[in-house]
């Protein structure tokens, strides 16, 4: 299975690891599946880190390598979609996320459940 997973799913697996639920900690770890970190992620986290909104003093790209994560890109293709979205709520980050899994048939890991809103495949 490919999954992509929420910005919050980085920082859980990373400082609280507890906070995540049993299937997600299990898929997390499952050889059968490939676990993504989006560009986006990143982004979040570093934005917010800047305004003090987020303490993050990881260095993301060792962290992602020890959850065994791939980096994903965001694409141009990713971005178009977001015209047609609907505004089921307004978080961009969440926005680009939720359209970068759809666009590749990848379930998405997050405890956000209005996600499922969007019809998105959760974890």
């Amino acid at each position: 299975m490919r999954i992509l997973v929420d910005t919050h799913v980085l920082i859980w697996a990373t400082a609280t690891p507890e906070r995540l639920s049993p299937r997600q900690r299990s898929e997390l770890e499952s050889r059968a599946n490939i676990v993504y970190l989006s560009s986006v992620s990143i982004a979040e986290i570093m934005i917010k880190a800047s305004l003090g909104k987020l303490r993050f003093d990881h260095d993301v790209f060792d962290c992602a390598e020890q959850l065994g994560l791939e980096l994903l890109d965001f694409s141009a293709a990713d971005a178009v979609l977001l015209k047609d979205l609907p505004f089921h709520h307004r978080d961009p980050f969440d926005r680009m996320l939720i359209v970068q899994s759809m666009a590749r048939s990848f379930r998405l890991m997050s405890s956000d459940r209005r996600f499922a809103d969007y019809g998105c495949s959760l974890i």
